[in-house]
């Protein structure tokens, strides 16, 4: 009888760390920590779906830290994370997933809910494209603030390219799902403007998210527009609020302030 032969799980490894984040597990969970420390959540409600930047933990990582500790004071029990995020390198239209059974970060391996995709894939709201994620870090440097307050979950990785709001919204509806899943949105604000006219541009950018009014939002106001875009349709017909927890540029984090990035946090519940 020949012995059965078990294929190993595919894993799609770590692009960016050691650059946006420390490639050592000690040292990433550690600085994870510091960052979620510094936060006070008690009291405030479990959100549905978050919206976090995605840049160099230097950079954003207090601002990603001020909506995941949000998940950690309520001990939300989320079995499966629903991660959007914009496609920095390779342009394709709609929304990809990879073949992966897995992602890695330093902190582990993270197993990729195939089940949940597949309708998705046969329906044709969603493409395998591996090549938009390989190096793409919009998804990735999550991983790791993920891990950290949840634990274990599963993920359900989309790279979103070029797509309407509704056709991201569609998606988003078909995995809505119940209270053990949470959406996530990665996106930056505006890009390598001064500091105070950055503060002006995130502020209406802001005023635009937290009144679900995606059509206000313009290519240079975030760089995860889209699938931001595609959560804020889906959110008004939801009858959800989104709120602004945190508002931030580089200038006031790790960065000089002659051009900044801006960084936002908010829930949406």
């Amino acid at each position: 009888m020949k012995p059965t032969h078990t294929p190993q799980p595919r894993v799609r490894q770590p692009a960016v760390a050691g650059l946006f984040y420390p490639d050592s597990p000690q040292e990433l969970s550690a600085q994870v920590e510091t960052f979620l420390a510094k936060v006070s959540a008690e009291g405030e409600p479990t959100p549905k779906a978050i919206v976090a930047p995605h840049a160099g933990y230097v950079y954003s990582g207090p601002i990603a830290a001020s909506v995941y500790q949000r998940l950690r004071a309520n001990d939300a029990q989320f079995e499966r994370v629903v991660l959007l995020g914009p496609s920095h390198r390779v342009p394709f239209r709609g929304l990809a997933c990879g073949s992966w059974d897995a992602f890695r970060s330093p902190l582990g391996q993270v197993p990729v809910d195939r089940e949940v995709l597949r309708p998705l894939l046969a329906s044709g709201l969603v493409t395998e494209l591996d090549d938009a994620h390989l190096r793409e870090h919009s998804l990735e440097v999550h991983l790791p603030f993920l891990q950290q307050v949840l634990g274990e979950f599963k993920l359900v990785p989309l790279v979103v390219g070029d797509a309407t709001p509704e056709q991201v919204g569609r998606v988003l509806e078909q995995l809505w799902s119940g209270p053990e899943t949470l959406i996530v949105v990665s996106s930056d604000l505006s890009h390598y403007h001064p500091y105070a006219e950055a503060r002006m541009l995130d502020a209406a950018t802001s005023r635009a998210i937290e009144a679900l009014d995606y059509q206000a939002l313009g290519w240079d106001d975030a760089c995860g527009r889209v699938p931001l875009s595609g959560l804020l349709w889906l959110a008004a017909r939801r009858g959800l609020h989104a709120r602004t927890v945190d508002l931030r540029n580089s200038g006031d984090t790790a960065g000089d302030r002659a051009q900044v990035v801006g960084y936002g946090a908010y829930v949406v519940e």
